[in-house]
Protein backbone atom coordinates (compact mmCIF):
# COMPACT_ATOMS: atom_id res chain seq x y z
CA UNK A 1 0.00 0.00 0.00
CA UNK A 2 1.84 3.45 -0.69
CA UNK A 3 -0.73 5.87 -0.34
CA UNK A 4 -3.69 7.05 2.13
CA UNK A 5 -7.25 6.23 2.49
CA UNK A 6 -10.09 6.55 5.24
CA UNK A 7 -9.94 2.61 5.69
CA UNK A 8 -6.41 1.93 5.93
CA UNK A 9 -4.36 5.60 6.47
CA UNK A 10 -0.12 4.73 5.80
CA UNK A 11 0.58 6.68 8.72
CA UNK A 12 4.41 5.97 8.12
CA UNK A 13 4.72 7.56 5.16
CA UNK A 14 3.55 10.51 6.03
CA UNK A 15 5.08 13.54 8.24
CA UNK A 16 8.24 12.44 10.13
CA UNK A 17 8.19 8.98 9.48
CA UNK A 18 7.62 9.53 5.50
CA UNK A 19 10.28 7.98 3.18
CA UNK A 20 13.56 9.89 1.36
CA UNK A 21 13.34 9.19 -2.07
CA UNK A 22 17.47 8.76 -3.08
CA UNK A 23 20.82 8.01 -1.30
CA UNK A 24 23.14 11.46 -1.50
CA UNK A 25 26.87 12.17 0.46
CA UNK A 26 27.33 16.22 1.82
CA UNK A 27 31.03 17.10 2.98
CA UNK A 28 32.03 19.78 5.61
CA UNK A 29 28.83 19.69 7.36
CA UNK A 30 27.91 23.08 8.80
CA UNK A 31 28.04 23.16 13.21
CA UNK A 32 27.09 25.41 15.62
CA UNK A 33 28.37 25.39 19.12
CA UNK A 34 31.54 23.28 19.58
CA UNK A 35 32.25 19.55 18.68
CA UNK A 36 34.06 17.37 21.39
CA UNK A 37 37.50 16.86 19.54
CA UNK A 38 37.82 13.52 21.26
CA UNK A 39 34.17 12.56 19.46
CA UNK A 40 36.33 10.42 16.08
CA UNK A 41 33.98 8.68 15.16
CA UNK A 42 30.67 7.75 12.88
CA UNK A 43 27.16 7.93 14.47
CA UNK A 44 25.00 5.40 12.16
CA UNK A 45 21.06 5.33 12.62
CA UNK A 46 18.79 2.44 11.31
CA UNK A 47 15.30 2.47 10.17
CA UNK A 48 12.89 1.67 7.32
CA UNK A 49 12.70 3.35 4.39
CA UNK A 50 10.85 1.75 1.62
CA UNK A 51 11.87 2.49 -2.30
CA UNK A 52 10.41 5.47 -4.24
CA UNK A 53 6.92 3.67 -5.27
CA UNK A 54 6.87 0.31 -3.50
CA UNK A 55 3.84 -1.16 -2.08
CA UNK A 56 4.47 -1.06 2.24
CA UNK A 57 1.89 -2.75 4.39
CA UNK A 58 3.50 -1.64 7.33
CA UNK A 59 5.92 0.63 8.73
CA UNK A 60 8.03 -1.95 10.38
CA UNK A 61 8.38 -3.60 6.33
CA UNK A 62 10.24 -0.89 4.65
CA UNK A 63 14.33 -1.41 3.30
CA UNK A 64 16.54 -0.32 6.32
CA UNK A 65 18.27 3.05 5.86
CA UNK A 66 20.97 3.67 7.29
CA UNK A 67 21.97 7.67 7.96
CA UNK A 68 25.70 8.10 8.92
CA UNK A 69 27.44 11.63 10.01
CA UNK A 70 31.52 11.45 10.33
CA UNK A 71 33.01 13.35 13.12
CA UNK A 72 36.67 13.96 13.93
CA UNK A 73 38.75 16.68 15.08
CA UNK A 74 35.89 18.81 16.23
CA UNK A 75 34.65 18.95 12.29
CA UNK A 76 31.66 16.82 10.76
CA UNK A 77 33.25 15.29 7.60
CA UNK A 78 30.82 13.63 6.23
CA UNK A 79 26.74 13.08 5.49
CA UNK A 80 25.69 9.96 3.93
CA UNK A 81 22.49 7.55 3.75
CA UNK A 82 22.18 4.03 1.94
CA UNK A 83 19.90 1.75 1.96
CA UNK A 84 21.08 -1.96 3.29
CA UNK A 85 21.18 -4.23 0.02
CA UNK A 86 19.21 -7.06 1.45
CA UNK A 87 18.15 -9.70 -0.86
CA UNK A 88 14.89 -8.07 -0.13
CA UNK A 89 16.41 -4.65 -1.59
CA UNK A 90 18.16 -6.08 -4.26
CA UNK A 91 15.62 -9.18 -5.43
CA UNK A 92 12.28 -8.46 -4.13
CA UNK A 93 12.54 -11.72 -2.09
CA UNK A 94 9.32 -11.79 0.05
CA UNK A 95 10.46 -12.47 3.44
CA UNK A 96 7.86 -15.02 4.17
CA UNK A 97 7.67 -17.75 1.53
CA UNK A 98 4.27 -19.51 0.41
CA UNK A 99 5.02 -22.33 3.38
CA UNK A 100 5.42 -19.43 6.04
CA UNK A 101 9.14 -20.52 6.21
CA UNK A 102 12.02 -17.33 6.35
CA UNK A 103 14.79 -17.33 4.08
CA UNK A 104 16.64 -14.59 6.22
CA UNK A 105 18.49 -13.07 3.83
CA UNK A 106 15.69 -11.35 2.48
CA UNK A 107 14.57 -9.45 5.08
CA UNK A 108 14.76 -5.77 5.19
CA UNK A 109 18.22 -5.17 8.02
CA UNK A 110 15.78 -1.86 9.11
CA UNK A 111 16.15 -2.21 12.69
CA UNK A 112 19.32 -1.31 14.09
CA UNK A 113 23.23 -1.08 13.63
CA UNK A 114 26.19 -1.98 15.85
CA UNK A 115 29.81 -2.84 16.12
CA UNK A 116 31.16 -6.03 17.11
CA UNK A 117 34.51 -7.47 16.56
CA UNK A 118 35.96 -4.77 14.27
CA UNK A 119 32.45 -5.24 12.13
CA UNK A 120 29.47 -3.48 11.94
CA UNK A 121 25.87 -4.92 11.75
CA UNK A 122 22.66 -3.91 10.54
CA UNK A 123 20.58 -6.02 12.15
CA UNK A 124 16.44 -7.13 11.96
CA UNK A 125 14.97 -9.36 14.38
CA UNK A 126 13.47 -11.39 11.76
CA UNK A 127 16.51 -12.40 9.58
CA UNK A 128 20.64 -12.79 9.35
CA UNK A 129 22.56 -9.57 10.45
CA UNK A 130 23.97 -7.80 7.53
CA UNK A 131 27.29 -6.67 7.04
CA UNK A 132 28.27 -2.73 6.06
CA UNK A 133 31.56 -0.94 6.27
CA UNK A 134 32.16 1.88 7.64
CA UNK A 135 31.41 3.84 4.74
CA UNK A 136 27.61 2.10 4.50
CA UNK A 137 28.04 -0.32 1.97
CA UNK A 138 26.60 -3.69 2.34
CA UNK A 139 29.54 -6.43 2.04
CA UNK A 140 26.44 -8.81 2.55
CA UNK A 141 24.81 -11.22 5.10
CA UNK A 142 26.50 -13.30 7.41
CA UNK A 143 25.47 -17.14 9.86
CA UNK A 144 28.77 -17.23 11.45
CA UNK A 145 30.38 -20.22 8.87
CA UNK A 146 26.83 -21.82 8.84
CA UNK A 147 26.73 -22.03 12.67
CA UNK A 148 23.59 -19.59 13.25
CA UNK A 149 20.43 -21.46 12.76
CA UNK A 150 17.57 -18.98 13.37
CA UNK A 151 17.08 -15.19 12.91
CA UNK A 152 19.23 -12.59 15.33
CA UNK A 153 17.72 -10.31 17.42
CA UNK A 154 18.22 -6.16 16.84
CA UNK A 155 19.19 -5.68 20.37
CA UNK A 156 22.20 -7.68 21.21
CA UNK A 157 24.18 -7.40 24.45
CA UNK A 158 27.58 -7.22 24.40
CA UNK A 159 29.10 -8.15 27.70
CA UNK A 160 31.38 -4.69 28.89
CA UNK A 161 33.78 -7.59 31.37
CA UNK A 162 33.93 -10.04 28.59
CA UNK A 163 33.51 -8.45 25.44
CA UNK A 164 31.17 -11.32 24.46
CA UNK A 165 27.98 -10.49 22.42
CA UNK A 166 24.77 -12.07 23.48
CA UNK A 167 21.84 -12.62 21.71
CA UNK A 168 18.70 -14.92 20.48
CA UNK A 169 16.43 -15.28 17.87
CA UNK A 170 12.40 -16.29 17.77
CA UNK A 171 10.92 -18.19 15.49
CA UNK A 172 7.64 -18.56 14.17
CA UNK A 173 7.90 -22.39 14.51
CA UNK A 174 9.58 -24.92 17.11
CA UNK A 175 12.10 -23.71 18.47
CA UNK A 176 10.55 -20.47 19.48
CA UNK A 177 13.53 -19.92 21.28
CA UNK A 178 17.26 -19.94 20.79
CA UNK A 179 20.05 -18.14 22.94
CA UNK A 180 23.75 -16.98 21.19
CA UNK A 181 26.79 -16.30 22.55
CA UNK A 182 29.16 -14.26 20.16
CA UNK A 183 32.68 -14.62 21.62
CA UNK A 184 34.53 -11.18 21.78
CA UNK A 185 36.65 -12.20 18.56
CA UNK A 186 33.09 -12.79 16.81
CA UNK A 187 32.76 -16.08 17.03
CA UNK A 188 29.28 -17.95 17.07
CA UNK A 189 30.18 -20.52 20.33
CA UNK A 190 27.13 -21.05 21.88
CA UNK A 191 23.03 -22.08 20.84
CA UNK A 192 20.68 -23.08 22.92
CA UNK A 193 17.16 -23.68 22.53
CA UNK A 194 15.01 -21.95 25.37
CA UNK A 195 11.47 -23.58 26.24
CA UNK A 196 8.33 -21.59 25.97
CA UNK A 197 5.16 -22.20 24.99
CA UNK A 198 4.60 -20.47 21.59
CA UNK A 199 5.59 -17.80 19.14
CA UNK A 200 5.51 -14.43 20.43
CA UNK A 201 6.74 -11.28 19.18
CA UNK A 202 10.37 -11.08 21.33
CA UNK A 203 11.74 -7.54 20.34
CA UNK A 204 13.97 -7.33 23.36
CA UNK A 205 15.91 -8.69 26.24
CA UNK A 206 18.58 -7.85 29.34
CA UNK A 207 21.64 -9.42 30.83
CA UNK A 208 22.81 -8.71 34.32
CA UNK A 209 26.44 -10.66 35.50
CA UNK A 210 25.40 -14.31 35.06
CA UNK A 211 22.09 -13.88 34.39
CA UNK A 212 20.14 -14.10 30.93
CA UNK A 213 16.80 -12.35 31.20
CA UNK A 214 13.40 -13.40 29.24
CA UNK A 215 10.75 -10.82 28.30
CA UNK A 216 7.63 -13.79 27.32
CA UNK A 217 4.85 -11.28 26.77
CA UNK A 218 1.35 -11.79 25.23
CA UNK A 219 1.76 -10.58 21.98
CA UNK A 220 1.39 -13.62 19.37
CA UNK A 221 2.05 -14.97 16.23
CA UNK A 222 -1.13 -15.62 14.32
CA UNK A 223 -1.54 -17.96 11.79
CA UNK A 224 -4.42 -16.74 10.12
CA UNK A 225 -3.00 -13.15 9.82
CA UNK A 226 0.16 -14.76 8.32
CA UNK A 227 -2.07 -16.59 5.46
CA UNK A 228 -3.98 -13.33 4.92
CA UNK A 229 -1.29 -11.78 3.89
CA UNK A 230 -0.88 -8.97 6.98
CA UNK A 231 2.76 -7.74 6.97
CA UNK A 232 2.64 -8.12 10.77
CA UNK A 233 1.08 -11.45 12.06
CA UNK A 234 0.71 -10.65 15.65
CA UNK A 235 -1.75 -9.73 17.96
CA UNK A 236 -2.26 -9.30 21.76
CA UNK A 237 -3.71 -12.93 23.56
CA UNK A 238 -4.49 -12.11 26.86
CA UNK A 239 -4.88 -16.07 27.80
CA UNK A 240 -0.98 -16.38 26.89
CA UNK A 241 -0.35 -14.61 30.04
CA UNK A 242 2.85 -12.37 30.81
CA UNK A 243 6.09 -13.53 32.92
CA UNK A 244 9.59 -12.42 33.06
CA UNK A 245 12.42 -15.68 32.65
CA UNK A 246 15.98 -15.66 34.94
CA UNK A 247 18.22 -18.06 33.08
CA UNK A 248 21.63 -18.55 33.96
CA UNK A 249 24.15 -17.63 31.19
CA UNK A 250 25.73 -21.12 31.27
CA UNK A 251 21.94 -22.86 31.59
CA UNK A 252 22.42 -24.24 34.93
CA UNK A 253 18.84 -24.87 36.38
CA UNK A 254 16.74 -24.14 33.29
CA UNK A 255 14.32 -20.80 33.47
CA UNK A 256 12.85 -19.59 36.42
CA UNK A 257 9.60 -17.99 35.50
CA UNK A 258 8.13 -14.77 37.16
CA UNK A 259 4.49 -14.02 36.56
CA UNK A 260 3.92 -9.96 35.65
CA UNK A 261 1.16 -8.14 35.04
CA UNK A 262 -0.19 -7.74 31.37
CA UNK A 263 1.49 -5.31 29.42
CA UNK A 264 4.21 -5.34 26.58
CA UNK A 265 8.11 -4.27 26.44
CA UNK A 266 9.91 -3.50 22.93
CA UNK A 267 12.68 -1.66 24.85
CA UNK A 268 14.61 -2.64 28.00
CA UNK A 269 16.71 0.26 29.61
CA UNK A 270 19.22 -2.11 31.60
CA UNK A 271 19.15 -4.59 34.58
CA UNK A 272 21.65 -5.82 36.98
CA UNK A 273 21.55 -8.10 39.88
CA UNK A 274 21.46 -6.13 43.20
CA UNK A 275 23.62 -7.08 46.92
CA UNK A 276 20.56 -9.52 47.89
CA UNK A 277 21.05 -11.86 44.08
CA UNK A 278 17.60 -10.12 42.94
CA UNK A 279 17.52 -9.17 39.30
CA UNK A 280 16.35 -5.36 38.77
CA UNK A 281 15.39 -4.38 35.20
CA UNK A 282 14.00 -1.23 34.35
CA UNK A 283 12.36 -0.87 31.07
CA UNK A 284 9.84 1.03 29.06
CA UNK A 285 6.22 -0.72 29.54
CA UNK A 286 2.93 -0.67 27.71
CA UNK A 287 0.04 -1.24 29.38
CA UNK A 288 -2.52 -3.30 27.29
CA UNK A 289 -4.59 -0.68 25.97
CA UNK A 290 -1.92 1.57 24.74
CA UNK A 291 -0.23 -1.49 22.98
CA UNK A 292 -3.19 -1.63 21.64
CA UNK A 293 -3.45 1.86 20.45
CA UNK A 294 0.06 2.05 19.02
CA UNK A 295 -0.48 -1.64 16.94
CA UNK A 296 -3.60 0.04 15.54
CA UNK A 297 -1.67 3.19 14.87
CA UNK A 298 1.60 1.76 13.09
CA UNK A 299 -0.63 -0.75 10.95
CA UNK A 300 -2.63 1.64 9.77
CA UNK A 301 -5.92 0.00 11.17
CA UNK A 302 -7.12 3.61 12.62
CA UNK A 303 -6.77 7.09 11.88
CA UNK A 304 -3.63 8.98 13.15
CA UNK A 305 -5.30 11.75 13.41
CA UNK A 306 -7.71 10.43 15.93
CA UNK A 307 -7.58 11.08 19.82
CA UNK A 308 -6.93 7.41 20.49
CA UNK A 309 -3.99 6.67 18.28
CA UNK A 310 -2.32 9.83 19.69
CA UNK A 311 -2.71 8.06 23.49
CA UNK A 312 -0.27 5.43 23.22
CA UNK A 313 2.24 5.85 25.40
CA UNK A 314 4.96 3.62 27.54
CA UNK A 315 6.46 4.46 31.15
CA UNK A 316 9.24 3.74 32.78
CA UNK A 317 9.08 0.88 34.56
CA UNK A 318 11.08 -1.38 37.13
CA UNK A 319 10.68 -5.21 38.30
CA UNK A 320 12.42 -6.66 41.29
CA UNK A 321 12.82 -10.79 40.70
CA UNK A 322 14.21 -12.68 43.61
CA UNK A 323 15.22 -16.32 42.29
CA UNK A 324 15.59 -17.20 46.15
CA UNK A 325 11.84 -16.61 46.87
CA UNK A 326 10.71 -17.19 43.28
CA UNK A 327 8.59 -13.58 44.38
CA UNK A 328 8.61 -10.35 41.88
CA UNK A 329 7.52 -7.13 42.68
CA UNK A 330 7.01 -4.14 39.79
CA UNK A 331 6.62 -0.19 40.09
CA UNK A 332 6.27 2.46 37.82
CA UNK A 333 9.31 4.82 38.40
CA UNK A 334 7.56 7.70 36.21
CA UNK A 335 4.17 8.86 34.68
CA UNK A 336 6.40 10.64 32.01
CA UNK A 337 5.45 8.82 28.21
CA UNK A 338 8.97 7.53 27.22
CA UNK A 339 10.18 5.49 24.77
CA UNK A 340 14.02 4.12 23.42
CA UNK A 341 15.67 3.85 26.87
CA UNK A 342 19.76 3.89 27.03
CA UNK A 343 22.43 3.60 28.81
CA UNK A 344 26.24 4.05 29.32
CA UNK A 345 26.98 1.07 26.88
CA UNK A 346 30.12 0.05 30.09
CA UNK A 347 27.12 -0.71 32.63
CA UNK A 348 25.77 -3.24 30.60
CA UNK A 349 24.05 -5.87 32.89
CA UNK A 350 25.73 -4.24 35.58
CA UNK A 351 24.21 -1.60 38.35
CA UNK A 352 23.59 1.54 36.34
CA UNK A 353 22.59 5.02 37.75
CA UNK A 354 21.90 6.85 34.76
CA UNK A 355 19.14 5.68 31.76
CA UNK A 356 18.69 8.68 28.78
CA UNK A 357 14.87 8.08 27.26
CA UNK A 358 13.13 10.19 25.00
CA UNK A 359 9.33 12.25 25.53
CA UNK A 360 7.68 13.57 22.77
CA UNK A 361 9.41 16.87 22.06
CA UNK A 362 12.56 15.78 24.51
CA UNK A 363 15.52 13.84 25.81
CA UNK A 364 14.38 12.94 29.39
CA UNK A 365 17.48 11.86 31.56
CA UNK A 366 16.68 9.53 35.09
CA UNK A 367 18.98 9.66 37.99
CA UNK A 368 17.62 5.86 39.56
CA UNK A 369 19.73 6.83 42.52
CA UNK A 370 17.68 9.75 43.99
CA UNK A 371 14.54 9.24 41.82
CA UNK A 372 14.97 12.41 39.99
CA UNK A 373 14.54 13.20 36.67
CA UNK A 374 15.91 15.92 33.73
CA UNK A 375 14.75 17.12 30.55
CA UNK A 376 16.12 18.89 27.52
CA UNK A 377 13.56 20.51 25.37
CA UNK A 378 14.07 20.56 22.09
CA UNK A 379 10.69 22.43 21.34
CA UNK A 380 7.33 22.15 20.30
CA UNK A 381 7.48 21.29 16.78
CA UNK A 382 10.82 18.56 17.00
CA UNK A 383 10.89 14.69 16.45
CA UNK A 384 13.41 13.75 18.82
CA UNK A 385 15.25 10.17 17.92
CA UNK A 386 16.83 7.83 20.59
CA UNK A 387 19.62 9.56 22.44
CA UNK A 388 23.16 7.04 22.38
CA UNK A 389 25.39 7.86 24.89
CA UNK A 390 29.23 8.25 24.39
CA UNK A 391 31.37 8.59 27.30
CA UNK A 392 34.59 10.67 27.85
CA UNK A 393 37.50 9.32 27.65
CA UNK A 394 39.21 10.13 31.35
CA UNK A 395 35.02 9.77 32.47
CA UNK A 396 35.08 9.61 36.59
CA UNK A 397 31.55 9.37 36.97
CA UNK A 398 29.28 7.68 34.72
CA UNK A 399 27.27 10.35 33.17
CA UNK A 400 30.42 12.49 31.96
CA UNK A 401 29.76 12.44 28.20
CA UNK A 402 27.79 13.22 25.32
CA UNK A 403 24.23 12.16 24.36
CA UNK A 404 23.59 11.98 20.78
CA UNK A 405 20.24 12.31 19.00
CA UNK A 406 19.04 13.07 15.53
CA UNK A 407 16.63 16.15 15.67
CA UNK A 408 14.30 17.01 13.03
CA UNK A 409 11.79 20.28 12.78
CA UNK A 410 10.24 20.00 9.64
CA UNK A 411 12.50 19.82 6.39
CA UNK A 412 15.36 20.32 8.49
CA UNK A 413 17.64 17.83 10.66
CA UNK A 414 20.72 17.87 12.59
CA UNK A 415 22.53 15.66 14.73
CA UNK A 416 22.20 17.30 18.12
CA UNK A 417 25.33 16.81 20.90
CA UNK A 418 24.17 17.01 24.47
CA UNK A 419 26.38 16.82 27.53
CA UNK A 420 24.95 14.02 29.46
CA UNK A 421 26.02 15.61 32.59
CA UNK A 422 23.65 18.31 32.69
CA UNK A 423 21.59 17.88 29.16
CA UNK A 424 23.06 21.47 28.12
CA UNK A 425 23.89 21.84 24.23
CA UNK A 426 27.36 21.08 22.87
CA UNK A 427 26.83 21.36 19.50
CA UNK A 428 24.36 20.70 16.50
CA UNK A 429 25.59 19.15 13.10
CA UNK A 430 23.44 20.70 10.46
CA UNK A 431 22.17 17.45 8.04
CA UNK A 432 21.68 18.18 4.10
CA UNK A 433 18.62 16.39 4.23
CA UNK A 434 15.24 15.33 6.64
CA UNK A 435 16.02 12.53 8.34
CA UNK A 436 12.81 10.36 8.83
CA UNK A 437 11.97 9.49 12.44
CA UNK A 438 13.59 5.54 12.83
CA UNK A 439 14.62 3.10 15.48
CA UNK A 440 18.10 2.52 16.70
CA UNK A 441 21.62 3.74 16.14
CA UNK A 442 25.17 3.45 17.45
CA UNK A 443 28.06 5.57 18.45
CA UNK A 444 31.09 4.01 16.62
CA UNK A 445 34.46 5.22 17.47
CA UNK A 446 37.21 4.15 14.75
CA UNK A 447 38.89 2.50 17.85
CA UNK A 448 35.84 -0.26 17.08
CA UNK A 449 36.47 -0.77 13.72
CA UNK A 450 41.03 -0.17 12.88
CA UNK A 451 39.73 3.14 10.98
Amino acid sequence: MSENTAEHPTAWLDGQLAPVPDETDAYNLKVTGTLPAELAGRYFRNGPNPKPGEPSGHWFSGHGMIHGVRLRAGRAEWYRNRWVRTDAYLHGTPYVRDDLTFDRRSVQANTHVVPHAGRIWALVEAGFPYEVTPDLATAGACDFGGRLKTAMTAHPKEDPVTGDLLFFGYGIFEPFLTYHRLSAAGELVESREVEVPGSTMMHDFAITENHVVWLDLPVVFDLDLAMSGRNMPYRWDESYGARLGVMRRDGAGGVQWFEAGPCYVFHVGNAHEDAAGRIVLDAARYRPEDFARLWQKIGGTVDPATEAAKSENAHLHRWVLDPATGQAAEEPLDDRNVEFPTHHDGRTGLAHRYLYTVAENSIVKYDLGGRGASEHDCGPDAHVGEAVFVPAADARGEDEGWLLSIVTRGSASALLVLDASDLSHTASVQLPRRVPAGFHGSWIPDTRIGA
